[in-house]
Protein backbone atom coordinates (compact mmCIF):
# COMPACT_ATOMS: atom_id res chain seq x y z
CA UNK A 1 0.00 0.00 0.00
CA UNK A 2 1.52 3.55 -0.91
CA UNK A 3 2.16 5.35 1.65
CA UNK A 4 1.10 9.12 1.70
CA UNK A 5 3.87 11.58 3.18
CA UNK A 6 2.56 13.92 6.08
CA UNK A 7 4.19 17.54 5.59
CA UNK A 8 6.29 17.11 8.55
CA UNK A 9 7.75 13.68 7.11
CA UNK A 10 9.68 15.33 4.74
CA UNK A 11 12.67 16.94 6.36
CA UNK A 12 12.75 20.29 4.25
CA UNK A 13 9.34 20.87 5.55
CA UNK A 14 9.94 19.90 9.12
CA UNK A 15 10.05 23.24 11.38
CA UNK A 16 13.27 22.26 13.22
CA UNK A 17 15.00 21.73 10.08
CA UNK A 18 13.57 25.16 8.75
CA UNK A 19 14.46 27.06 11.14
CA UNK A 20 18.29 25.51 11.19
CA UNK A 21 18.34 26.57 7.42
CA UNK A 22 17.38 29.78 8.22
CA UNK A 23 19.90 30.10 10.89
CA UNK A 24 22.71 28.99 8.65
CA UNK A 25 21.69 31.10 6.08
CA UNK A 26 21.47 34.18 8.75
CA UNK A 27 24.73 32.92 9.52
CA UNK A 28 26.38 32.68 6.06
CA UNK A 29 24.83 36.48 5.02
CA UNK A 30 27.07 37.58 8.52
CA UNK A 31 29.93 36.13 7.14
CA UNK A 32 29.52 37.58 3.96
CA UNK A 33 29.32 41.17 5.22
CA UNK A 34 32.63 40.32 7.68
CA UNK A 35 34.35 39.47 4.81
CA UNK A 36 33.55 42.29 2.64
CA UNK A 37 34.57 44.97 5.93
CA UNK A 38 37.82 42.05 6.41
CA UNK A 39 38.82 42.21 2.42
CA UNK A 40 41.73 44.91 2.69
CA UNK A 41 40.72 48.54 0.90
CA UNK A 42 42.70 48.03 -2.40
CA UNK A 43 41.36 44.93 -2.99
CA UNK A 44 37.97 46.38 -3.05
CA UNK A 45 39.28 49.20 -5.04
CA UNK A 46 39.33 46.33 -8.12
CA UNK A 47 36.05 45.85 -7.56
CA UNK A 48 35.41 49.90 -7.37
CA UNK A 49 36.56 50.41 -10.86
CA UNK A 50 39.81 51.94 -10.36
CA UNK A 51 42.56 52.00 -13.32
CA UNK A 52 45.09 48.48 -12.88
CA UNK A 53 48.19 49.10 -13.51
CA UNK A 54 51.34 46.99 -13.28
CA UNK A 55 55.56 46.92 -14.14
CA UNK A 56 56.73 43.66 -14.55
CA UNK A 57 60.50 42.34 -15.90
CA UNK A 58 60.99 39.27 -17.28
CA UNK A 59 64.03 37.79 -16.11
CA UNK A 60 65.43 35.32 -18.99
CA UNK A 61 64.21 37.62 -21.53
CA UNK A 62 64.63 41.08 -20.13
CA UNK A 63 61.10 42.19 -21.35
CA UNK A 64 58.94 44.00 -19.42
CA UNK A 65 56.13 46.08 -19.25
CA UNK A 66 54.80 49.30 -17.61
CA UNK A 67 51.18 50.91 -17.64
CA UNK A 68 47.66 50.01 -17.41
CA UNK A 69 46.04 47.12 -18.37
CA UNK A 70 42.22 47.93 -17.32
CA UNK A 71 40.41 50.98 -17.19
CA UNK A 72 37.07 52.07 -17.68
CA UNK A 73 35.61 48.59 -16.66
CA UNK A 74 37.31 46.87 -19.32
CA UNK A 75 40.61 45.02 -20.02
CA UNK A 76 43.25 47.13 -22.54
CA UNK A 77 43.61 44.66 -25.45
CA UNK A 78 46.83 45.97 -26.36
CA UNK A 79 48.32 46.13 -23.22
CA UNK A 80 47.39 42.42 -22.76
CA UNK A 81 48.90 41.05 -25.67
CA UNK A 82 52.21 43.01 -24.56
CA UNK A 83 51.93 41.21 -20.76
CA UNK A 84 51.29 37.72 -23.43
CA UNK A 85 54.67 38.37 -24.53
CA UNK A 86 56.37 39.37 -21.47
CA UNK A 87 54.66 36.11 -19.67
CA UNK A 88 55.17 34.09 -22.67
CA UNK A 89 57.50 30.75 -22.24
CA UNK A 90 61.06 31.59 -23.37
CA UNK A 91 62.47 28.04 -23.73
CA UNK A 92 59.99 27.10 -26.68
CA UNK A 93 59.44 30.66 -27.84
CA UNK A 94 55.89 30.25 -27.30
CA UNK A 95 52.86 32.51 -26.19
CA UNK A 96 49.55 31.95 -25.08
CA UNK A 97 46.22 34.31 -23.77
CA UNK A 98 47.05 34.60 -20.16
CA UNK A 99 44.24 35.09 -18.14
CA UNK A 100 43.74 38.75 -16.95
CA UNK A 101 42.70 37.51 -13.33
CA UNK A 102 46.50 36.72 -12.76
CA UNK A 103 47.23 40.05 -13.28
CA UNK A 104 44.65 41.25 -11.19
CA UNK A 105 46.06 38.80 -8.32
CA UNK A 106 49.42 40.75 -8.85
CA UNK A 107 48.39 44.07 -9.32
CA UNK A 108 46.27 43.58 -6.16
CA UNK A 109 49.11 41.94 -4.45
CA UNK A 110 51.57 44.95 -5.42
CA UNK A 111 49.16 47.38 -3.97
CA UNK A 112 48.80 45.74 -0.84
CA UNK A 113 52.55 45.54 -0.22
CA UNK A 114 53.02 49.41 -1.23
CA UNK A 115 55.32 47.99 -3.76
CA UNK A 116 56.67 50.08 -6.55
CA UNK A 117 59.21 47.46 -7.74
CA UNK A 118 58.82 45.76 -11.05
CA UNK A 119 57.31 42.35 -10.59
CA UNK A 120 60.39 40.03 -11.38
CA UNK A 121 59.05 37.10 -13.78
CA UNK A 122 60.95 33.93 -13.31
CA UNK A 123 58.03 31.96 -14.50
CA UNK A 124 54.85 32.60 -16.42
CA UNK A 125 53.19 30.87 -19.42
CA UNK A 126 55.01 27.08 -19.24
CA UNK A 127 54.35 25.43 -22.93
CA UNK A 128 53.41 21.79 -21.95
CA UNK A 129 56.97 20.05 -23.12
CA UNK A 130 58.61 22.80 -20.69
CA UNK A 131 56.33 22.23 -17.78
CA UNK A 132 56.61 18.34 -18.28
CA UNK A 133 60.76 18.58 -18.80
CA UNK A 134 60.56 20.61 -15.50
CA UNK A 135 58.06 17.82 -13.61
CA UNK A 136 61.00 15.38 -14.21
CA UNK A 137 63.39 17.40 -12.71
CA UNK A 138 61.64 18.49 -9.43
CA UNK A 139 59.02 16.69 -7.30
CA UNK A 140 57.86 20.08 -6.68
CA UNK A 141 56.80 21.19 -10.34
CA UNK A 142 52.90 20.11 -11.01
CA UNK A 143 52.39 17.67 -13.67
CA UNK A 144 48.92 20.00 -14.26
CA UNK A 145 50.44 23.43 -13.35
CA UNK A 146 48.08 25.99 -13.88
CA UNK A 147 51.44 27.97 -15.57
CA UNK A 148 50.53 25.80 -18.67
CA UNK A 149 47.11 27.46 -18.63
CA UNK A 150 48.45 30.94 -18.65
CA UNK A 151 47.09 31.34 -15.06
CA UNK A 152 50.19 31.06 -12.79
CA UNK A 153 53.72 33.04 -12.39
CA UNK A 154 56.38 32.49 -10.25
CA UNK A 155 57.86 36.11 -9.50
CA UNK A 156 59.87 38.54 -6.59
CA UNK A 157 59.33 42.00 -5.74
CA UNK A 158 63.10 43.85 -4.88
CA UNK A 159 62.65 45.36 -1.86
CA UNK A 160 60.32 42.40 -0.58
CA UNK A 161 60.96 39.20 1.06
CA UNK A 162 59.18 36.47 -0.19
CA UNK A 163 57.68 35.27 3.05
CA UNK A 164 55.95 38.45 3.38
CA UNK A 165 54.52 38.44 -0.52
CA UNK A 166 53.32 34.77 0.58
CA UNK A 167 51.67 35.78 3.85
CA UNK A 168 50.03 38.77 2.41
CA UNK A 169 48.63 37.40 -0.93
CA UNK A 170 47.73 34.01 1.63
CA UNK A 171 45.42 36.43 3.60
CA UNK A 172 44.12 37.93 0.93
CA UNK A 173 42.39 34.46 -0.69
CA UNK A 174 42.71 35.56 -4.05
CA UNK A 175 44.34 32.69 -5.67
CA UNK A 176 47.05 30.12 -5.06
CA UNK A 177 50.38 31.11 -3.15
CA UNK A 178 53.13 28.64 -2.89
CA UNK A 179 56.19 30.06 -1.11
CA UNK A 180 59.80 28.87 -2.66
CA UNK A 181 61.73 30.15 0.04
CA UNK A 182 65.04 28.78 -0.65
CA UNK A 183 64.69 29.55 -4.37
CA UNK A 184 63.22 33.26 -3.65
CA UNK A 185 60.01 33.61 -5.27
CA UNK A 186 56.60 33.42 -4.92
CA UNK A 187 53.92 31.29 -7.52
CA UNK A 188 50.80 33.62 -7.31
CA UNK A 189 47.94 32.01 -9.21
CA UNK A 190 44.27 32.84 -10.21
CA UNK A 191 43.10 29.51 -9.67
CA UNK A 192 41.34 28.74 -6.02
CA UNK A 193 42.59 29.87 -3.05
CA UNK A 194 45.36 27.14 -1.17
CA UNK A 195 48.67 27.52 -0.06
CA UNK A 196 51.53 25.28 0.01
Amino acid sequence: MARLFHRLDCPCCDPVVASRREVIRAGLRGLAALTAMTIPARAQAIAAGTPRSLRIHRVQTGASFAGVYWRDGRYDRDALRQLDVVFGDPSMNETTPMDPRLFDVLFTVANELDADESYEVISGYRAPETNAARARQSRRVSRVSLHMSGMAADVRLPGQQSMGIARKAADMQIGGVGLYRRDGFVHLDCGPARRW
